[in-house]
Formats: structure tokens, C-alpha cells, sequence
């Protein structure tokens, strides 16, 4: 295992409590503002001390608060990218690369490690300009260089394309992509964008509350992610409270149906989910779990139509997100709905 962590520090009203282990892969973290994610990665960089617990890096103990040890952040070989890009102001983007190359190479040969690392990430040309002559996404290719040279066993990266603009953002997350194969490691990707986490991403742990929601391979965990946390954090826009209501179906409380579910758990019901686009207009009610709806609301998205839709009276709303081809297919709004038995993600935790 190239990173196991299990560590447990107390803050200001916040408990983290994280165990997390991962192997060579791009591992991320996903979750809400103030869920733990940045906190962890500073307890794994040395940044922050845990109160107990330990971590381990390729079988090397970082902290081990048992045996009294915590070292330096400088002694970890940890790679570690902030949300800003973190460079010297003053220096040019090769004298922040140089500054770090701290071994006894003849100037030369340091020159053309900078300049090979520049080559690889698109920057050839640039060693000479000072961070503000660059672009966002300039500065943060050359910040990820700086780490590069130093061959971390580990790279970690902090919402790294959170200062950029959509387009800037796409492109840069393409260009990690393949710097984080290339280097072949194990890399953590803090972010809470889950569509950037799954695309970027091999495995993914979801932080709520300062603890691992769920944590493994990211198709498993959009697919069947079990708890509210999990299921919130992955995007799904509908979730109601949920109890058992005979064999193979619950009752959604919010949406005051009765539902066919495809696989019960073994643990008790407590809530029910459906992806917006896992929602299926129809004409009558054919199938199981087809309902008559009434359209609450009708907007049009950059690239498909959403709307707002009541399965009972006084019931709480579902979204449906569908493309403008498959309304124009429909010929006007829904009038039924179906919520297929195998879309729905039964929830047994908080």
C-alpha cells in the first residue's frame, strides 16, 4: 500500500477522523467546503500535527504519533500543489524551479533539468518570465514543474483549477491528466467538482463531516455510493427520506410514493435516490414505478430542459434533466414519469 493514513485531530468545533489507503493511482478527495479535505492533505504534508494516529508513505512512517514521530515537512518527499499557485514573486519561473534543486549538479546540468521539466508541461520559453507575466494556467504548470524536480513519492493537489475560468480550467485538467500518468505514483486531487474528481480520477474518497463517507473505485461509488453523503456529494439532485414498505420496494416520504426498488440492502432503508437524467418521461403508466406528474416548473438549461416535477399533492418535487432533442421527441412536457427500479440508489446511512 503506497499511502495508508489513519489519524484523528481535534479542531475548533471539528473532529477529523479519517482512515484512508490508497495505492499508485490518482485518488480524489471529494467533498463540501469544510468536509476535512485540505486538512488532510496538510496532516499527510506535515503542514498540520494530528493529535494521534499514523501515516505511512511507501512503508516509511511520516507521523506516528505511538512512536513519537513526525517529520519535517522538508524530510517527507511530499509534492504538494495549493489552490494559488505558491510562487516567489520575485524570482523568474526558472529560478523557482532552480531554488529547489538543492543537490550538488554542476549549474549546467540543473539548467537542463529545468529546462526539460519546462518542455514537458508546455512552458518552453517562459523560464524567463516572472509568475505575474503568466496566465493562471501558466502559473500552476509551473508551480507542478517545481514539484516535479524534486521527485516527491507522492503528489497532492488542492483544487488546483479552482482560480481559473471554465475553458482554462478544461485545459489544464487534461494537461494534469497526463503529467499525473506520467508520474505514476500515487497522487491526491482535492476538489468538489465531481464531475473533474471522476473524469481526473481512478478511486475516490467522499469527506463529509470530517470522516470517509465511502471510498473505492469511482464507478462503484457513483453507481451504488450507500450513504446520503455519498450520494449528495456525487451529484444526484433527488434524495427523500425512506422506509421499508414490503418486499423489494420503500416509501419515499418526500415524494409520497411507493417505490419498487431492484436489490434490497442488507441494512434498513433511510433514504432513496435518483439521477435527474436517470428519470424517464413517459406516455401513461406503463412499467413499474410510472407515475402521473404534475410540471411545478419548466427551465431551459444551456443544453437541455429541466423540470420540476410533484408525484402526489403536497409532495416535495423531483428534477428531471433531459437533452432538447428527447423533449422535442416527447412533444411537450410530461405528463407521467417513471423512476426505474434498477436507477434507484437505496441509502442505509447518513
Amino acid at each position: 500500500m503506497a499511502l495508508e493514513v489513519d489519524i484523528k485531530k481535534r479542531l475548533p468545533g471539528f473532529t477529523l477522523e479519517v482512515r484512508l489507503k490508497a495505492e499508485d493511482e490518482i485518488v480524489g478527495l471529494l467533498g463540501a467546503s469544510g468536509s476535512g479535505k485540505s486538512m488532510t492533505l496538510k496532516c499527510v504534508a506535515g503542514v498540520e500535527t494530528p493529535d494521534e494516529g499514523v501515516i505511512l508513505l511507501n512503508g516509511r512512517p511520516l507521523f506516528d504519533s505511538d512512536r513519537n514521530i513526525n517529520l519535517p515537512p522538508q524530510k517527507r518527499r511530499v509534492g504538494y500543489l495549493f489552490q494559488s499557485a505558491a510562487l516567489f514573486p520575485n524570482m523568474t519561473v526558472a529560478q523557482n524551479i532552480l531554488c529547489v534543486l538543492k543537490d550538488k549538479a554542476p549549474r549546467a546540468e540543473k539548467r537542463r533539468v529545468v529546462e526539460d521539466v519546462l518542455r514537458r508541461l508546455g512552458l518552453e520559453g517562459l523560464g524567463d518570465r516572472y509568475p505575474a507575466e503568466l496566465s493562471g494556467g501558466q502559473r500552476q504548470r509551473a508551480a507542478l514543474a517545481r514539484i516535479l524536480v524534486t521527485k516527491p513519492d507522492i503528489i497532492m493537489l488542492d483544487e488546483p483549477f479552482s482560480a481559473l475560468d471554465a475553458y482554462l480550467r478544461w485545459q489544464l485538467e487534461q494537461e494534469m491528466r497526463l503529467v499525473l500518468r506520467d508520474f505514476g505514483g500515487t497522487s491526491l486531487f482535492v476538489s468538489h467538482d465531481r464531475d473533474e474528481v471522476y473524469r481526473l480520477c481512478d478511486s475516490i474518497a467522499v469527506l463529509s463531516g470530517g470522516r470517509v463517507a465511502a471510498a473505492g473505485d469511482k464507478w462503484a461509488i457513483f453507481n451504488n455510493p450507500e450513504s446520503f453523503a455519498a450520494c449528495q456529494l456525487t451529484g444526484c439532485k433527488n434524495i427523500s427520506p425512506a422506509r421499508t414498505a414490503g418486499e423489494n420496494a420503500v416509501f419515499a416520504e418526500d415524494w409520497g410514493v411507493t417505490l419498487r426498488i431492484q436489490t434490497p440492502p442488507r441494512e434498513p432503508v433511510r433514504y432513496v435516490g435518483i439521477r435527474a437524467h436517470d428519470l424517464e418521461p413517459c406516455r401513461g403508466g406503463d412499467g413499474p414505478n410510472a407515475f402521473p406528474c404534475e410540471v411545478v416548473e419548466a427551465l431551459r438549461d444551456t443544453f437541455s430542459m429541466v423540470f420540476l416535477l410533484r408525484l402526489a399533492p403536497g409532495a416535495k418535487t423531483l428534477r428531471l434533466e433531459m437533452s432538447r432533442e428527447a423533449y422535442k421527441a416527447l412533444g411537450g412536457p410530461p405528463e407521467y414519469v417513471r423512476l426505474p427500479p434498477e436507477k434507484l440508489l437505496p441509502l442505509t446511512r447518513d
